[in-house]
């Protein structure tokens, strides 16, 4: 018995079909595969926690955010680069085996979501992944203008709401304080690659002065709805609204709810 071939018509219907559902999955998977990546950025922060808490530990304080008192370099050598970043020993230095000749994007201290397309920036450890906050691991680096986070890093003791006080975050640059998440900060921050950091997804950052390469990650976000991921000092892990991290200039005064930037 001879088959009857498919009409020009019923092959349309097909391909109709086939384009509908293609439509309607794509999206689906494609923010699975986001939402997936963002699970896994949790995941890493909170190896990131466990690194820095055995840290404080072991020193009775937290690593500094940036030392430049150490005479020799990390193992691999400085991380970041010479012509825009400052040479010295960072944070994840004290707490994991990176090194610079380690560009492989499995390691912790790379964001899963990250994605940036600019060469300068794209095998930079230090831009587009995770920074901690200055109020509580400060700077070795006194030339900085922003003398409140310059000192002697603090310990769990002297952070009153470790719960709510944030440590280490997704971040545009490996550290990173709460002047540079409100739109008013106390004095001018500067123009270097560190003095521009930004909160992913925050909704201010579509004013600042992004450095380039990394505008989409500042104003679109890198998880889905525009989140972040945070490890806060007291060890629980959360995703929340970017804008939630915002510190809004009240008169004289600069206040956030919840996370706390500033370790009361």
């Amino acid at each position: 018995m001879k088959r009857r071939a498919f009409t020009l018509i019923e092959m349309l219907m097909v391909l109709g079909v086939i384009a509908l559902f293609t439509a309607i999955l794509v999206p689906v998977l494609q923010h699975s595969r986001e939402n997936t990546k963002a699970v896994l950025c949790g995941s890493r922060i909170k190896q990131l926690f466990f690194g820095l808490i055995l840290y404080e530990s072991e020193n009775r304080a937290f690593p500094y955010s940036f030392n430049l008192d150490i005479a020799y370099p990390p193992t691999g050598g400085y991380a970041g680069n010479i012509m825009y970043d400052k040479p010295g020993w960072w944070w994840f230095n004290y707490i994991t085996d990176y090194s610079k000749r380690d560009l492989n994007i499995d390691s912790i201290v790379w964001c899963p979501s990250r994605e940036i397309k600019d060469i300068r920036l794209k095998y930079n450890v230090l831009s587009g992944n995770y920074g901690v906050n200055q109020s509580i691991c400060k700077s070795s680096d006194s030339s900085n203008s922003q003398a409140e986070f310059v000192g002697k890093p603090l310990s769990c003791n002297e952070i009153s709401n470790p719960s709510m006080t944030l440590l280490v975050v997704d971040s545009g640059y490996s550290v990173i304080n709460w002047w540079h998440v409100t739109d008013t900060p106390p004095e001018s921050i500067g123009t270097s690659i560190a003095d521009r950091t930004f909160v992913p997804g925050l909704w201010i950052n579509e004013n600042k002065n992004i450095w380039r390469g990394l505008e989409d990650d500042a104003v679109y976000g890198r998880h889905p709805g525009r989140t972040v991921n945070i490890g806060f000092a007291g060890g629980n892990i959360i995703r929340t609204k970017a804008d939630n991290l915002f510190v809004e200039k009240t008169g004289d005064t600069y206040k956030n709810k919840s996370p706390l930037w500033v370790p009361k």
